[in-house]
């Protein structure tokens, strides 16, 4: 079965093309189930919307939910359309983002860390005139992050874990193993999934997120995987499936996941 839960459309402000798009796309592919999953509001701010090139607009949330369902029912028996959110981690506004996306139905919510004490994770810029200790707390910093989005309970999948990597490729040089193992422990425990997330590759680094060696220590501590493009455009939708599903049986993975009704569905690889 082929499945892509990471998806974007117009409404974040930074990808091309409508939900319809994606999921014709989808179909073009060979999916069985596509995931809609553009990045929630920024619910850290008075603003509709503080950050139009990065977030949707609260007044859009209700609106992409009752498409995304509306959609649902047109392709029912051609693909299965699935609701799903992308959101940061933010532990001060963990309970508003909670409360806030609640009353929907969606099917998984994917956590990202995307802010590391108050500047992207992307912003290679950061690194500049940093010593070699301090390079190594930021680190530990983004990992103690995505613990606690683990333990929080609030997500069926973790997104990109090793995404500081992308603009920064030294960032995988940076010694934290023990952070890194610790995180996967963690993961495991919470019965949380993460992503094979092959955006990457349009990054900097390259590849995928997380590396294979990532990827290898996860398997060896039981950690449940998934797929996601995290495409910003259609013609990125399943991208690199395949290749993908072929890294992780050489890995020694059989399985891996979907989400639907925030029930987890094993597919076997």
């Amino acid at each position: 079965m082929k499945f892509d839960l990471h998806t974007h459309h117009f409404r974040c402000g930074h990808a091309d093309g409508n939900i319809r798009d994606y999921i014709e796309a989808g179909i073009q592919y060979g999916l069985q189930a596509i995931g809609i999953s553009d990045h929630s509001p920024f619910l850290c701010s008075d603003k509709d919307q503080a950050f139009p090139k990065i977030y949707m607009a609260k007044s859009q949330l209700a609106e992409y939910v009752k498409e995304v369902q509306e959609l649902k029912k047109e392709y029912e028996g051609r693909i299965d359309v699935l609701l799903g959110l992308e959101t940061d981690y933010f532990p001060d506004y963990a309970e508003l983002y909670r409360s806030t996306l609640a009353p929907y139905p969606f099917d998984y919510l994917i956590g990202s860390i995307h802010n590391v004490e108050g500047d992207s994770i992307f912003n290679r810029n950061r690194w500049k005139k940093l010593s070699d200790a301090r390079k190594i707390e930021v680190k530990q910093a983004y990992y103690a992050l995505i613990q606690q989005s683990a333990r929080s309970g609030m997500f069926q999948i973790l997104g990109h874990i090793d995404a500081m990597k992308g603009n920064f490729p030294a960032f995988s040089d940076i010694p934290a193993d023990e952070a890194i193992d610790e995180t996967l422990r963690v993961i495991a425990e919470s019965n949380v999934a993460i992503e094979i997330n092959t955006s990457g590759k349009t990054k900097l680094s390259g590849g995928w997120y997380p590396s294979a060696s990532i990827l290898e220590r996860a398997h060896h501590f039981g950690v449940e995987v998934t797929f996601g493009s995290d495409a910003h455009k259609p013609s990125r939708v399943g991208d690199d499936w395949e290749e993908v599903k072929t890294m992780l049986k050489e890995i020694g993975f059989r399985e891996w996941v979907y989400f639907k009704e925030k029930r987890k569905i094993p597919v076997a690889l």
